[in-house]
């Protein structure tokens, strides 16, 4: 879903605005990111990562799920925190992508913790830290990227449930706490974190703060790494 906030920044004769055509009821779930290397690579932390990476520019790549997804411009905004050249190398899905990295195709992707987990554990991929502001419940011992070294870092993908814009409140707060009542049960709260994902249920009024601020980072990374669809 986070193309819906990305698609403004990477296609200017977009037909919807994604703020102002829709009305937010909430946020189902959140799945951050992992940022992940081959074994190959020779980091086993972010921080070595990122003096590996200044030790020498452009030598490693980074797999995305396509150029304009949140998997591209989630590696973009890695480089631009910590002022590294690694080479974008896209792929047609976070399922190529993940592949060609076990395969060692590739030395470094941020993808799904939830689609790299199965990898992670099976000793495939080297983990090397989570992009969410806490630690995931599915792997606790693993660092955030902030707390790694990248302050403020944060990327991943998200499920929300969208009505169509001009949707009376009294229905959007109705449908809010239908989903919510739900969401917020212990058995789905399990469920989701089985899967590498965490419960968010929020507001009406937060998801649409959400989507406002997240339609702006993802403008200013596309602005600044100068990123462009062909």
């Amino acid at each position: 879903m986070a193309t819906i906030t990305i698609a403004p920044s990477i296609f200017p004769n977009l037909q919807y605005d994604p703020v102002k055509d829709f009305a937010p009821v909430t946020m189902v779930a959140a799945s951050p990111h992992a940022l992940v290397v081959n074994p190959s690579v020779p980091a086993k932390s972010v921080k070595d990562l990122i003096t590996y990476a200044k030790a020498n520019p452009g030598k490693l790549n980074f797999a995305s799920a396509g150029n304009g997804t949140a998997v591209h411009l989630a590696g973009e905004q890695f480089k631009l925190a910590t002022g590294t050249d690694i080479r974008h190398v896209p792929y047609k899905g976070g399922a190529a992508a993940l592949t060609a990295l076990v395969g060692g195709e590739v030395d470094m992707t941020l993808n799904g913790l939830l689609a790299t987990l199965p990898q992670i554990k099976g000793g495939r991929i080297k983990a090397l830290a989570v992009a969410s502001s806490k630690r995931s419940e599915a792997m606790p011992d693993l660092p955030t990227v902030s707390e790694a070294g990248v302050p403020g870092f944060e990327s991943g993908s998200w499920q929300g449930l969208l009505a169509p814009g001009g949707t009376p409140k009294e229905i959007v707060d109705k449908l809010n706490a239908a989903v919510v009542k739900i969401l917020k049960t212990p058995e789905m709260k399990e469920r989701l974190a089985g899967l590498g994902a965490e419960v968010v249920g929020d507001t009406p009024e937060q998801f649409a703060a959400f989507l406002r601020q997240d339609t702006v980072k993802w403008a200013k990374v596309v602005k600044d790494a100068n990123v462009k669809i062909e």
